[in-house]
């Protein structure tokens, strides 16, 4: 079969597409998928790179969300048949220490991919393969950060940074479809006029204007006397020098919601904004099976559609892996071997 893997780390010229690479046979309890699409995230720029503490089992076919169908079935598996149309979970929800597909097991980036039957989840009516692998990573991951862990509420006055990228459009459109009033920040006015095109009430250039003065003039400053001023919540899984200004941005009683730290993990804290403010920051991790059958429902619904930046063959897997490096991208990059 054709893939491309990663033979050893380094950086995504260490990616390898090769046209003969060793088809995969189903264990008991697994099946084979025929990959239809794969959608790309941050964590394959990580992983060819590498990652304090995680050595990974090299070389490895990397791609975490992972749609297709069903080609062969292994012994033990019951309720699914070839044919049938479904979502991969990255994580095994009943053997979570097994790891992640296109970490820690042969992901999505490949004509063929062996998962456990455990893993499966039936994509309905109405949801292409495209829009089932933007979900896992990037809207399950805003969904639990969300409405699971965060609690947000129709008339929030949500603040996102990093609103354009895969995680920050789905907190955008996830924001918007229970009623919030959304502030997006962006990088370039392409970015800019995607977020007011997927209903962003105020868009904010971070690199030109200052976000915590421009929320300020909004809404007023945050006053620690009373609950007022600033934003209800703030989502900012950036962390780096983006952190503490988060805070001052922030109404009191307010919260900080994040799920990752993409430009740095150990930044400054300020903990007089902390008590002074009753801040309340609450970490999300990854997601659950529920979350991702919602994200479904919402799709076959028409209440969700999943943005999509590009959609590229195989062969240019390393290409979309620098798109998300470099930060050229607006919504999701799918692959479709």
């Amino acid at each position: 079969m054709r893939a491309v893997y990663l033979p050893e780390q380094g950086g995504i010229d260490s990616l390898v597409y090769d046209e003969n690479y060793a088809d995969p046979t189903p264990g008991e309890g697994q099946v084979v998928i025929r990959v239809r699409a794969t959608s790309l995230n941050y964590h394959d720029v990580f992983t060819c790179q590498g990652m304090p503490g995680i050595k990974l089992p090299l070389p490895i076919i990397i791609g975490l969300d992972i749609a297709g169908e069903i080609a062969e079935l292994g012994k033990g598996v019951d309720g699914w048949k070839a044919g049938d149309r479904v979502l991969v979970n990255p994580l095994d929800p009943l053997e979570p220490e097994k790891g992640l597909m296109g970490e820690m097991l042969d992901g999505g980036t490949a004509e063929y991919c062996v998962v456990d039957a455990t893993r499966l989840i039936a994509i309905p009516g109405g949801v292409s393969y495209e829009q089932a692998a933007s979900l896992p990573v990037a809207y399950g991951t805003a969904h639990r950060m969300m409405f699971t862990n965060g609690q947000v509420q129709p008339g929030d006055r949500v603040l996102i940074l990093g609103a354009s990228g895969g995680v920050g459009s789905a907190c955008v459109l996830l924001s918007k479809m229970i009623g919030c009033e959304v502030v997006a920040c962006g990088s370039s006015p392409e970015k800019l006029e995607a977020l007011k095109g997927w209903g962003a009430d105020h868009v904010i250039d971070y690199k030109e204007k200052d976000f915590v003065k421009e929320v300020w003039a909004l809404y007023d400053k945050p006053h620690r006397r009373r609950f007022s001023g600033g934003v209800n919540v703030v989502i900012n899984f950036t962390g780096g020098d983006t952190w503490v200004p988060s805070f001052r941005a922030t109404q009191r009683g307010g919260k900080i919601l994040t799920c990752g730290a993409t430009a740095g993990y150990d930044p400054k804290t300020d903990l007089r904004f902390i008590w002074t403010f009753e801040l309340k920051i609450l970490g999300s991790n990854s997601f659950a099976q529920d979350d991702l059958e919602k994200l479904m429902k919402l799709i076959a619904d028409g209440k969700l559609s999943p943005v999509i930046d590009t959609v590229l063959p195989l062969e240019k897997t390393a290409e979309g892996v620098g798109l998300l490096k470099d930060r050229k991208v607006i919504g999701k990059i799918i692959i479709t071997p």
